[in-house]
């Protein structure tokens, strides 16, 4: 039977009761301090440049990973951070202006592909989604609305790069979603894949 949305929103409400399954405070801080958005192809931006409205806009970045906003061409924003972008227009920017003052704000979320979490198989809506901070099996289920009914969840698989290795790791997914096994919701990391097989008949 499809899992809906809203009953995996209800499991997650359910689960948030449980004091043990809160990460320490500790964990969340140090997550936080590394999960750094970087921009990717197809974020739309919104370049402000401070007393010059005219050459403020915004821009979607392109499959190619560039912008292009006035006086400049092709510059390359995927990869980098809003605010490493943002010094990189005003530097280039300096040609043409005094002192130039840029802010880039970031809309329209995707990211790099490589910080991307890819969900492939037996998921409701298999896609690619954008990594957040603190992300877990459990959200990458809501944003796919759960399993398909033919799916065998806790077959699956995360396959992740570590230090340049592809390393297997077990997921069990209908014990998280179906029997609220907290315990079996990990944590995923930006790259990984999701691998949800078709159970056997």
């Amino acid at each position: 039977m499809k899992l809906s949305a809203l009953c995996i929103a209800g499991l997650v409400l359910a689960l948030a009761g449980c004091g043990g399954s809160q990460p320490s405070e500790a964990v969340i801080q140090a997550r936080a301090s590394t999960a750094v958005y970087r921009i990717g192809p197809l974020d739309n931006l919104e370049i402000f440049i401070w007393r010059m409205p005219e050459l403020s806009r915004g821009v979607t970045v392109r499959p190619d990973g560039r912008i292009s906003v006035p006086l400049i061409d092709d510059l390359v924003a995927t990869g980098k951070t809003p605010t490493q972008l943002a010094r990189d227009i005003e530097a280039q920017l300096m040609k043409y202006v005094q002192d130039p003052t840029v802010t880039v704000i970031v809309g329209g979320f995707h990211g790099p592909f490589n910080q991307q979490v890819r969900i492939v198989g037996e998921a409701s809506d298999p896609q690619a989604i954008p990594y957040q901070a603190n992300m877990t099996v459990l959200d990458v289920m809501i944003a796919v609305h759960g399993l398909t009914k033919f799916a065998a969840g806790n077959r699956a698989e995360i396959v992740r790069t570590i230090n340049g290795k592809e390393a297997v790791i077990p997921v069990r997914i209908d014990d998280l979603i179906k029997d609220g096994q907290i315990e079996a919701n990990m944590a995923v990391e930006p790259g990984d894949i999701l691998i949800i097989p078709q159970a056997w008949f």
